[in-house]
């Protein structure tokens, strides 16, 4: 029979590697600058990852530079990541499955994927509620609109867009007046622990 003695550090060693394994994944942080100035998003991966993993590669993709928010309903949302300073649309990816069953709600500072009638046809526009917009989540009847994440510095600079003068632009209505424009979007990597 071996000598137990030996085999115990080599499984406090496995144990360990197993423990540490099991925390908590780093924070999935997105930056915004824009021309009204920056916010950080805080991706939620674990609830949302088909919609996390789509907007991360617009991210990766420098896809958001250049777009503009082009929805401003005060009390409601902002919308942005699809068009340009002059409202051209930008060619998207295609759409990703609804995610919006996930347990994550439209609550003010949320970040949520925008989309048309069809529940599954949301790409590179995403929207950011202004207040809790709990009607935007799904009823047993109805899809609703996936949140994947929530703005985590920054708010003051989502309701001063909030809050900005609009007007019917190129057939859309809702157009901030004076352009808010996404100059970068950009992955931020965690803090290291020292």
């Amino acid at each position: 029979m071996r000598d137990c003695r030996i085999c115990l550090p080599l499984i406090a060693s496995l144990l360990l590697g197993f423990a540490g394994s099991l925390r908590a994944a780093d924070p999935v942080l997105v930056q915004f600058e824009t021309s009204a100035g920056a916010f950080i998003v805080q991706l939620d991966p674990e609830r949302a990852p088909l919609s996390v993993e789509n907007f991360l590669k617009y991210v990766d993709e420098g896809f958001y530079a250049g777009t503009i928010f082009h929805r401003v309903v005060n009390g409601f949302v902002i919308q942005g990541g699809g068009f340009t300073r002059d409202l051209k649309l930008k060619e998207p990816h295609p759409g990703v499955p609804n995610e919006a069953g996930n347990g994550l709600s439209n609550r003010r500072g949320t970040i949520a994927m925008a989309r048309t009638g069809d529940p599954h046809s949301g790409d590179s526009q995403f929207y950011i509620n202004l207040a809790d917009n709990v009607p935007l989540d799904p009823k047993p009847t109805r899809w609703g609109y996936a949140v994947f994440g929530e703005v985590i510095q920054g708010m003051e600079v989502i309701d001063d867009i909030g809050h900005r003068l609009t007007s019917v632009q190129g057939g859309m209505s809702d157009v901030p007046v004076e352009a808010v424009i996404i100059q970068k979007a950009s992955f931020l990597k965690p803090p290291t622990a020292k």
